[in-house]
């Protein structure tokens, strides 16, 4: 019996752990981003954190807008990595593959900034997202129907 790795194209497997890479990253920043935020308004969530004489604030907008946003990449990102990675044993085009994890990865990004640092009005906000919901949901049934 072979190994099931050797039927994966290692050309989309090198896109797909580039891709995931970016997105394990841009993850890592928002929580950079969430504590610069903090400091910048002096919102912090804990009493150990925040300067004598500063109370703990849990509500400020924009410090909960970031939160929010890195909620939804946990939602959308994680479930990415998974079946990105089943996806792999499809045997997809490299060019298809490709271009699926760059639109997710570009979408989540994009998904960011309009969201949390630079605020722009919907609809920008839900095309950046079903773009990458529905790339990785085209990749989760094409997996699905490969191995019924």
């Amino acid at each position: 019996m072979s190994n099931f790795f050797e039927t994966v194209d290692p050309t989309i497997f090198r896109s797909y752990i580039f891709w995931s890479a970016v997105l394990g990253l841009k993850m890592l920043v928002m929580s950079i981003l969430t504590g610069m935020k903090r400091q910048a308004k002096k919102a912090f969530a804990n009493p150990e954190d925040a300067p004598k004489g500063v109370k703990p604030v849990t509500n400020d907008p924009d410090v909960e807008r970031i939160r929010r946003a890195h909620l939804n990449d946990l939602e959308n990102i994680l479930p990415f990595f998974v079946i990105a990675f089943l996806y792999l044993f499809t045997n997809p085009s490299v060019l298809v593959a490709t271009n699926l994890f760059r639109a997710v990865a570009v979408a989540r990004i994009v998904h960011t900034l309009v969201y949390a640092v630079f605020v722009i009005p919907q609809p920008a906000r839900g095309l950046a997202w079903m773009v990458g919901y529905f790339s990785t949901g085209y990749m989760a049934v094409t997996t699905i129907l490969a191995f019924l």
